[in-house]
């Protein structure tokens, strides 16, 4: 059975960073995209930010490019999200997924979703 298991959320202050990542089991995911998604209390699921199976390719959310960086490790089936200065805006649950990269689209839809792990911000 696949299963992403997301962890390292948490409660930071604002100007703080946290290091996400996302496990993933029960299969290779060769030529899978790996994203981050988040929703806030009251809001959509949003983007945030995608890598492809090679790591050369990513995409993030206009307004988090140069604040939050993806990256992966295929040895480990571990994708991670480095988020700094974080803001109380950030806070949201992050959702880890994945889908084939030939149909990456940013809002899915994504084959395999972890639980999702809550990242708060106190301002």
């Amino acid at each position: 059975q696949v299963q992403l298991v997301e962890s390292g959320g948490g409660l930071v202050q604002a100007g703080g960073s946290l290091r996400l990542s996302c496990s993933a089991s029960g299969r290779t995911f060769s030529r899978y995209t790996l994203a981050w998604l988040r929703q806030a209390p009251g809001k959509e699921r949003a983007f945030v930010a995608a890598i492809t199976w090679s790591g050369v390719n990513r995409v993030y959310a206009d307004s988090l490019k140069g604040q939050f960086t993806i990256s992966r490790d295929n040895a480990k089936n571990t994708v991670y999200l480095q988020m700094d200065d974080l803001k109380p805006e950030d806070t949201a649950v992050y959702y880890c997924a994945a889908t084939v990269d030939s149909k990456f689209q940013q809002y899915g839809p994504y084959d395999y979703w972890g639980q999702g792990s809550q990242v708060t911000v106190s301002s």
